[in-house]
C-alpha cells in the first residue's frame, strides 16, 4: 500500500500567497510612504528629488520619462491590469453580475465621489479658484490599504462587508479610470489611440487560446503585446493606466477549456504578487515623499478641500446614497449587512492613498509646485485620520450585538461567515 504523497506548498509559493494577502499588500505601501516621507524631509533630501527627477527612455518612442513618471504611468499599470481584471470578474460572474445585488454598492460609489468633489470645489472655488483642476483628487479610494484595515480591524463582522467594500471600490476604481481618461487627457493622437485598442483586441482574442499554448503565449507573445498597448496609449495622450484596465476586461472572466478556474482568476493569481510587492510600494515611495520643511503654504483651500472630502465628503457620500437607495427603492443592502455597518465602510474609503496621488500629479503637473505640496500632504494626512478612525469605528461595530435581520429585507440573515474565522 503506498502512501499519499503530501504536496506542500514550496517556499516561492509561500511567499506569493504572503504578498498578495490585504494585510501585507498595507503593510508594504505603508512602509514604503513613510520611507518616502522620511527621507524627503531628512538632510538627504536633494537626493531623492534628484532620484525621482532623473530620465531615461527611448526619445524616438515618448518615453524619456522620469523615474517618477516610470511610475505613474507603468507601474500603476500594472495595478490597474488587476482592477480591470477583478472588474471583469466581478461584471460576468461576481457580485456585479446581479444588479440586485450591486445596485446598492454602486450607488455607495457614486456618491462617494460626488460628495467629496463637491467638498473640495465648495472649498476651492471661494479661495482659489484655479485649483479647481484637483477637483478629482478625494473621490479615489486605494483598495488595497482599505481592505487592509479591514482585515485587521474587521474580526468578527459579516465576510459580506468585504465583499461589499470591495464591489464599492472596484466601482470606484472603474469611475476614477474615466475621470482620468476624460478630464485628464489634454491632446489625443487618435491614429496611435486606435492602434493600442487594435492590440489590445489581438490580445484579447489570443488570451482566449488553449490552455497548452497559454503558457508559452504569456512571456513570448502577450507580454510583448501588453507592453506595446502600453506604449501606444501612453503616446495616445491618453493615460497609460487606461491601457491596464482594458487589457484586464480582455480576459474571459468564465472558465474555458475544460479548465477549473477562470482567466480572470489565473492572472490575477499570477500578476497580484508583482502588484502588491513590486509596482505599489515602488509607487508610493516615489510620489509620497513630500518635503514638508520649509514649506509655509501647507494650509490652504486645496489641501483643506481635500481633507474634507476624503474625511467628511466620502462618508456623507456612502451612507446618504445608500440610506435613499434602500429608503426608497426595492433594492436592499446584503445579506447580514445593516446600515450602521456602513458607517466604517464610508471612512475605509476616505483612504484615497495610491490613486489620490496620481490624480494630484496629473491635477498640478503644469501648475503650482505648492498646489501639488498642499495636496500630498492633505491626502497622505487625510488617508491616515481615515485609516485610523476606520479601525476604531470597526472594532466598535465589531462589539456592538447584531440583529437576525441586518439588511432588514424580511428574510433572516444566512450568511453568517466572518472576517478573521
Amino acid at each position: 500500500m503506498t502512501t499519499p504523497v503530501s504536496h506542500q506548498p514550496s517556499p516561492r509559493q509561500r511567499f506569493r500567497r504572503w504578498v498578495s494577502l490585504d494585510v501585507t499588500s498595507g503593510a508594504l505601501l505603508l512602509i514604503a510612504a513613510i520611507a518616502a516621507v522620511v527621507w524627503a524631509n531628512s538632510p538627504w533630501r536633494d537626493a531623492y528629488d534628484s532620484l525621482i527627477a532623473y530620465e531615461f527612455g527611448p526619445e524616438s518612442l515618448h518615453l524619456h520619462l522620469s523615474v517618477a513618471e516610470w511610475a505613474a504611468d507603468g507601474l500603476l499599470a500594472i495595478f490597474f491590469f488587476i482592477v480591470g481584471v477583478e472588474l471583469k470578474q466581478e461584471f460576468v460572474a461576481g457580485s456585479l453580475h446581479d444588479i440586485r445585488l450591486a445596485g446598492v454598492p454602486i450607488v455607495a460609489a457614486i456618491g462617494g465621489m460626488v460628495v467629496p468633489a463637491l467638498c473640495y470645489v465648495a472649498v476651492v472655488a471661494a479661495g482659489d479658484p484655479e485649483a479647481l483642476r484637483g477637483w478629482a483628487i478625494p473621490t479615489a479610494t486605494d483598495i488595497a490599504f482599505a481592505l487592509a484595515v479591514l482585515a485587521i480591524f474587521g474580526r468578527g463582522l459579516p465576510l459580506a462587508l468585504r465583499t461589499f467594500l470591495l464591489t464599492l471600490a472596484v466601482v470606484d476604481d472603474l469611475l476614477g479610470i474615466t475621470v482620468i481618461a476624460t478630464f485628464y487627457t489634454e491632446t489625443i493622437n487618435v491614429a496611435l489611440l486606435v492602434a493600442a485598442l487594435v492590440v489590445i483586441a489581438v490580445f484579447g482574442v489570443l488570451v482566449r487560446r488553449r490552455r497548452p499554448r497559454h503558457r508559452f503565449l504569456i512571456p513570448v507573445v502577450l507580454l510583448p503585446l501588453a507592453v506595446v498597448a502600453w506604449a501606444l496609449m501612453h503616446a495616445s495622450g491618453v493615460h497609460a493606466t487606461v491601457a491596464g484596465v482594458l487589457l484586464g476586461f480582455a480576459v474571459p472572466a468564465l472558465a474555458m477549456h475544460g479548465e477549473t478556474s477562470s482567466r480572470t482568476h489565473q492572472f490575477e493569481v499570477a500578476i497580484r504578487p508583482t502588484s502588491s510587492a513590486v509596482a505599489l510600494p515602488i509607487f508610493a515611495f516615489l510620489s509620497a515623499g513630500v518635503t514638508v520643511i520649509g514649506e509655509s503654504d501647507i494650509l490652504q483651500p486645496v489641501s483643506i478641500g481635500i481633507f474634507l472630502g476624503l474625511i467628511v465628503g466620502k462618508i456623507v457620500g456612502v451612507l446618504g446614497a445608500t440610506a435613499v437607495m434602500v429608503r426608497f427603492t426595492p433594492l436592499r443592502l446584503p445579506d447580514a449587512i445593516g446600515l450602521r455597518d456602513l458607517v466604517p465602510v464610508g471612512m475605509l474609503t476616505g483612504i484615497g492613498f495610491t490613486v489620490a496621488l496620481l490624480i494630484a500629479e496629473l491635477s498640478f503637473e503644469h501648475g503650482s509646485s505648492s498646489h501639488d505640496t498642499a495636496a500630498k500632504v492633505a491626502i497622505l494626512v487625510g488617508s491616515v485620520v481615515a485609516a485610523l478612525s476606520a479601525g476604531a469605528l470597526l472594532r466598535w461595530d465589531a462589539h456592538k450585538a447584531r440583529e437576525a435581520d441586518m439588511n432588514r429585507d424580511g428574510v433572516p440573515d444566512r450568511d453568517i461567515a466572518l472576517i478573521g474565522d
